[in-house]
């Protein structure tokens, strides 16, 4: 009986064992039950590009969050209209992990949870005031280009004269001035070249071409100069001028006073060639007088106007409607101290000088605020350079000043038309001056990009 009793305890036992084993080998994690809380569940994957997203969302606001999840995509509206209705949906916002995450798990019954109302507004208003910032200094577009005309700029437009802060045609129509800069025509004689003229009209879209006569210089050789030669020069002034009237251009005579930089030096010498340039000239509707290019030195605006208001009526004595160019102080660029002393004669314009990489923002703030003023300015000389004219070449810069003027109409003319060594010139060395070739062959990555830019603005691309 003992015995049987134990073999059935045994048995027992061993059935309970049998019984055990399946649960023990089946026994893993996916057997303990998961509760479902009451929120979404998100799982969030973060890189170090995420890490950076999830720092930027506190610009981002209720509605934004609301849009990732239901994946509706809306047009941008306008801040003042968005901040109001971020502030008034704060109570419906959710979680902002789900805008920072590639992985987002979402759960179908999910309760809201809300952000304090006033974070929110807080974050509009930060970005309100970005946007605002953005605005003030985005650069103004570019004015569009004209079509491309037919006949020649002198033919079209004739006599040039001022009006406001702008030079008008003979319509009255605001005419920007767009061309070339010879260098020193002492140095560079070979530019005073009719058949290269005609190129830089027909294939780089110039309306006026800029004859520099420099009087003093240390650089190249002083028997160039016009002071020790005035005959030799005058006669390289006088080809220049006939060339671009023959050719209908506009042409500026320029009196390059870089050096002494006191226009006041040489006084009389500016009398003396203007004189013989007017009475020569004065009946012709092309010709612009360039009376001081660019005083500096220490020569303030007082001085540079009493210059001016000797040299002006020896001008006018034989030519009454043309346009005169005055220079201002430091090299062109104090264009402000003229803006409220301006010279009687009405048909003068401001001459303003910059090289886009020296000169920047600060300058064109300057032109802006003359302009808005009423001061007829123009660009007689610029580079995409410098202002030694030699390295520094800066094609974003150059650009901001081109949307600027564009935008203005203000006229520009480039320094320079010449195969001189030096980021300036427009022409590679070894060039023939005399004999341009239409087209990007000859031409230096300065060159290239004037060209392409007075093409568009001729409307000729």
């Amino acid at each position: 009986m003992k015995n049987k009793i134990l073999s059935v305890a045994l048995m027992a036992v061993a059935a309970i064992c049998i019984l055990c084993v399946p649960f023990a080998a089946d026994k893993t994690d996916k057997d303990i039950p998961v509760v479902q809380p009451d929120v979404t569940q998100t799982t969030t994957v973060t890189t170090p590009e995420e890490t950076s997203a999830e720092a930027a969302v506190t610009t981002v606001t209720t509605e934004e969050v609301t849009e990732t999840t239901t994946e509706v995509t809306k047009p941008p509206e306008d801040v003042t209209t968005t901040a109001k209705k971020k502030t008034t949906t704060a109570q419906k916002t959710t979680t902002t992990t789900q805008k920072t995450t590639t992985a987002t798990q979402k759960v179908t019954t999910a309760a809201p949870v809300t952000t304090p109302a006033p974070t929110t507004t807080a974050k509009v208003t930060t970005t309100a005031k970005a946007t605002t910032t953005k605005a003030k200094t985005q650069a103004k577009k570019p004015a569009p280009a004209p079509n491309a005309e037919k006949g020649t700029p002198v033919a079209n437009h004739g006599q040039l004269s001022v009006k406001g802060a702008n030079i008008v045609d003979k319509n009255g129509k605001v005419f920007q001035i767009r061309g070339m800069s010879t260098h020193g025509l002492g140095w560079f004689p070979e530019a005073v070249s009719e058949e290269s003229f005609r190129v830089l009209r027909d294939d780089w879209g110039c309306n006026t071409i800029r004859l520099a006569m420099y009087i003093e210089e240390s650089w190249g050789g002083s028997e160039s100069l016009y002071l020790a030669q005035p005959q030799k020069n005058m006669d390289l002034v006088t080809k220049g001028v006939d060339a671009c009237s023959d050719l209908g251009l506009y042409v500026i005579v320029d009196w390059h006073v870089l050096n002494p930089g006191d226009p006041t030096t040489h006084t009389e010498d500016a009398k003396k060639f203007f004189s013989q340039i007017a009475q020569k000239y004065g009946s012709y509707p092309n010709i612009i007088y360039e009376i001081c290019n660019e005083p500096n030195s220490g020569a303030d605006w007082n001085k540079v106007k009493s210059y001016a208001e000797q040299v002006i009526p020896v001008i006018r004595k034989y030519d009454s409607d043309a346009i005169i160019i005055c220079g201002t102080p430091t090299w062109s660029q104090d264009i402000d101290q003229a803006a409220n002393n301006r010279l009687s004669d009405k048909n003068t314009v401001y001459a303003l000088h910059f090289y886009a990489n020296t000169h920047t923002q600060w300058l064109r703030d300057r032109v802006q605020q003359c302009y808005n003023n009423g001061l007829p300015i123009l660009v007689s000389e610029f580079g995409t350079c410098d202002a030694s004219g030699n390295g520094g070449f800066n094609v974003g810069e150059t650009q901001n000043w081109f949307t600027l003027l564009d935008g203005l109409n203000i006229g520009y003319l480039n320094w320079s038309f010449c195969n001189k060594g030096e980021t300036a010139s427009a022409f590679q060395g070894g060039a023939n001056l005399a004999a341009i070739q239409p087209g990007e062959g000859q031409l230096t990555d300065s060159g290239k990009i004037i060209r392409k830019h007075l093409r568009e603005r001729a409307g000729l691309q």
